[in-house]
Protein backbone atom coordinates (compact mmCIF):
# COMPACT_ATOMS: atom_id res chain seq x y z
CA UNK A 1 0.00 0.00 0.00
CA UNK A 2 1.56 3.31 -1.00
CA UNK A 3 0.98 6.45 1.02
CA UNK A 4 1.00 10.01 -0.18
CA UNK A 5 1.74 12.95 2.12
CA UNK A 6 1.49 16.59 1.15
CA UNK A 7 1.75 19.50 3.56
CA UNK A 8 1.55 23.27 3.46
CA UNK A 9 1.50 26.15 5.94
CA UNK A 10 -1.22 28.76 5.35
CA UNK A 11 -1.09 32.14 7.10
CA UNK A 12 -4.17 33.93 8.42
CA UNK A 13 -4.71 37.38 9.86
CA UNK A 14 -6.90 37.02 12.95
CA UNK A 15 -6.62 40.65 14.03
CA UNK A 16 -6.76 42.19 17.49
CA UNK A 17 -10.06 40.77 18.73
CA UNK A 18 -11.26 37.29 19.68
CA UNK A 19 -12.22 35.44 16.54
CA UNK A 20 -13.67 32.30 15.06
CA UNK A 21 -12.34 32.36 11.49
CA UNK A 22 -13.68 30.00 8.84
CA UNK A 23 -10.74 28.31 7.09
CA UNK A 24 -12.74 25.71 5.15
CA UNK A 25 -11.99 27.37 1.79
CA UNK A 26 -8.24 27.17 2.46
CA UNK A 27 -8.61 23.47 3.32
CA UNK A 28 -10.59 22.87 0.12
CA UNK A 29 -8.05 24.73 -2.04
CA UNK A 30 -5.19 22.76 -0.50
CA UNK A 31 -6.95 19.45 -1.15
CA UNK A 32 -7.60 20.32 -4.81
CA UNK A 33 -3.83 20.32 -5.31
CA UNK A 34 -2.73 17.78 -2.72
CA UNK A 35 -5.36 15.03 -2.81
CA UNK A 36 -5.86 14.85 -6.60
CA UNK A 37 -9.05 12.80 -6.30
CA UNK A 38 -7.72 10.39 -3.68
CA UNK A 39 -9.22 9.24 -0.40
CA UNK A 40 -7.36 9.99 2.81
CA UNK A 41 -7.21 12.26 5.82
CA UNK A 42 -6.68 15.99 6.21
CA UNK A 43 -4.92 17.02 9.39
CA UNK A 44 -5.32 20.67 10.37
CA UNK A 45 -2.76 21.77 12.97
CA UNK A 46 -2.21 25.15 14.61
CA UNK A 47 1.38 25.46 15.93
CA UNK A 48 0.42 28.10 18.51
CA UNK A 49 -0.01 27.81 22.30
CA UNK A 50 -3.06 30.09 22.29
CA UNK A 51 -5.27 28.97 19.39
CA UNK A 52 -7.35 25.96 18.41
CA UNK A 53 -9.25 24.28 15.59
CA UNK A 54 -12.94 23.40 15.73
CA UNK A 55 -15.55 21.97 13.37
CA UNK A 56 -18.79 23.90 13.90
CA UNK A 57 -21.61 25.62 12.07
CA UNK A 58 -20.80 29.22 11.19
CA UNK A 59 -22.90 32.21 10.25
CA UNK A 60 -25.97 31.26 12.32
CA UNK A 61 -24.60 32.57 15.62
CA UNK A 62 -22.71 29.47 16.75
CA UNK A 63 -19.33 31.12 16.16
CA UNK A 64 -20.29 34.01 18.48
CA UNK A 65 -21.85 31.53 20.93
CA UNK A 66 -18.54 29.65 21.05
CA UNK A 67 -16.64 32.83 21.91
CA UNK A 68 -19.25 33.68 24.57
CA UNK A 69 -18.97 30.18 26.07
CA UNK A 70 -15.17 30.48 26.13
CA UNK A 71 -15.48 33.87 27.89
CA UNK A 72 -17.70 32.18 30.52
CA UNK A 73 -15.35 29.22 30.96
CA UNK A 74 -12.12 31.22 30.68
CA UNK A 75 -12.72 34.78 31.93
CA UNK A 76 -10.16 37.41 30.95
CA UNK A 77 -9.36 38.41 34.52
CA UNK A 78 -6.43 38.14 36.94
CA UNK A 79 -7.07 34.57 38.17
CA UNK A 80 -4.43 33.07 35.82
CA UNK A 81 -0.92 32.23 36.98
CA UNK A 82 0.44 32.71 33.45
CA UNK A 83 0.76 36.50 33.22
CA UNK A 84 2.15 38.57 30.38
CA UNK A 85 0.61 40.56 27.56
CA UNK A 86 -2.98 41.74 27.77
CA UNK A 87 -5.05 41.40 30.95
CA UNK A 88 -6.32 37.85 31.35
CA UNK A 89 -3.98 36.50 28.67
CA UNK A 90 -3.40 33.38 30.79
CA UNK A 91 -6.83 32.19 29.62
CA UNK A 92 -5.52 31.98 26.07
CA UNK A 93 -2.96 29.40 27.16
CA UNK A 94 -5.72 27.18 28.59
CA UNK A 95 -7.85 27.43 25.42
CA UNK A 96 -6.12 24.56 23.52
CA UNK A 97 -7.17 22.11 26.26
CA UNK A 98 -10.82 22.93 25.41
CA UNK A 99 -10.47 23.72 21.69
CA UNK A 100 -7.62 21.45 20.57
CA UNK A 101 -4.95 22.77 18.20
CA UNK A 102 -5.72 20.06 15.65
CA UNK A 103 -8.45 18.23 13.74
CA UNK A 104 -8.29 15.18 11.47
CA UNK A 105 -10.99 15.05 8.81
CA UNK A 106 -12.04 12.53 6.14
CA UNK A 107 -11.24 13.18 2.49
CA UNK A 108 -13.19 11.14 -0.07
CA UNK A 109 -12.42 11.42 -3.76
CA UNK A 110 -10.23 14.43 -3.07
CA UNK A 111 -13.00 16.33 -1.31
CA UNK A 112 -13.36 17.27 2.34
CA UNK A 113 -16.29 15.26 3.72
CA UNK A 114 -17.98 17.65 6.12
CA UNK A 115 -21.60 17.56 7.21
CA UNK A 116 -24.01 20.02 5.62
CA UNK A 117 -23.59 22.71 8.29
CA UNK A 118 -20.00 21.99 9.34
CA UNK A 119 -17.08 24.33 8.74
CA UNK A 120 -13.43 24.15 9.82
CA UNK A 121 -12.61 27.17 11.98
CA UNK A 122 -9.57 28.70 13.59
CA UNK A 123 -10.40 29.79 17.16
CA UNK A 124 -8.15 32.56 18.45
CA UNK A 125 -8.82 34.41 21.71
CA UNK A 126 -5.32 35.91 21.89
CA UNK A 127 -5.68 39.60 21.03
CA UNK A 128 -1.89 40.10 21.23
CA UNK A 129 -1.08 37.94 18.19
CA UNK A 130 -2.82 39.12 14.98
CA UNK A 131 -1.14 36.54 12.68
CA UNK A 132 -1.61 32.77 12.77
CA UNK A 133 -0.21 29.88 10.78
CA UNK A 134 -2.09 26.66 10.11
CA UNK A 135 -0.38 23.51 8.81
CA UNK A 136 -2.53 21.47 6.45
CA UNK A 137 -1.37 17.91 5.82
CA UNK A 138 -3.01 15.37 3.51
CA UNK A 139 -2.29 11.71 4.02
CA UNK A 140 -3.66 9.65 1.14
Amino acid sequence: MSHHLATRVVDFRTGSSETVQDITDACTAFLQEAARGRDGLLNVFVPHATAGVAVIETGAGSDDDLLAALRDLLPADDRWRHRHGSAGHGRDHVLPALVPPHATLPVIGGRLELGTWQSVVLVDTNVDNPHRSVRLSFLG
